[in-house]
């Protein structure tokens, strides 16, 4: 596989809440790579949806996306039980699909030097990513890491809920007709389960230097 200076681009996938949002920061950060979440897209159209409720979703999605500044995502509250519910929803439909892989896709134009994380990212975003990264988690941490996230902002949350609605939304990434979670052939698996934050950086970062050199 070829490195150039110039361009780099990264592939994260996995199940909800495995922490590959926080694998890649942390990779992103380190080899000064442009960031982006797919998952943060989905949670966004969702709220836009549930907010304005509009008669023609996809024509209202197509315009809110046209022109969308990412940056301005990550100061909302887009983590809501409720989003999260609805974005398993949408993402099921191919049309919502096709808004959101283009405006990663000319994303990732855009930033030669970038890393993108989400479920389909390594065989239909970037299939020709330079390094692809698989993030696992058993479902009992997974929901636990979620819970406490929630619990910032929800207080009523409980535990048995939010494994609950993990349980379902992998199974319906999974299981879907458009762009399934999969794990790409060529994909280094992360267990987020058996490595804390340093390890999990460490094991990242072997793979991506040698592909450097």
């Amino acid at each position: 596989m070829k490195y150039s200076n110039k361009s780099m681009q990264i592939s994260c996938d996995g199940g909800a809440a495995t922490g590959k949002s926080t694998g890649a920061k942390m990779i992103s950060k380190k080899f000064k790579l442009n960031f982006l979440s797919s998952g943060l897209l989905y949670r966004y159209a969702s709220f836009l949806i549930l907010r304005y409720k509009p008669k023609k979703e996809i024509d209202f999605l197509k315009k809110k996306f046209k022109n969308l500044n990412y940056k301005k995502l990550k100061g909302m509250k887009l983590h809501s039980q409720e989003i999260s519910n609805h974005s398993a929803i949408i993402a099921k439909k191919g049309e919502v699909r096709k808004i959101l892989k283009q405006f990663q896709i000319e994303f990732s134009k855009k930033n030669k030097r970038c890393c993108i994380e989400g479920r389909d990212i390594s065989t239909k975003i970037l299939p020709n990513s330079d390094v692809k990264f698989y993030f696992t988690c058993n479902l009992n941490l997974a929901a636990l890491r979620r819970f406490k996230e929630l619990k910032k902002t929800n207080s009523k949350i409980k535990l048995k809920e939010v494994k609950k609605s993990l349980k379902i939304r992998n199974i319906l990434d999974t299981r879907r007709k458009n762009s399934p979670l999969l794990k790409h052939r060529d994909s280094v698996e992360i267990d987020t389960g058996k490595l804390g934050k340093k390890a999990m950086l460490a094991k990242m970062s072997k793979y991506i230097e040698s592909i450097m050199k």
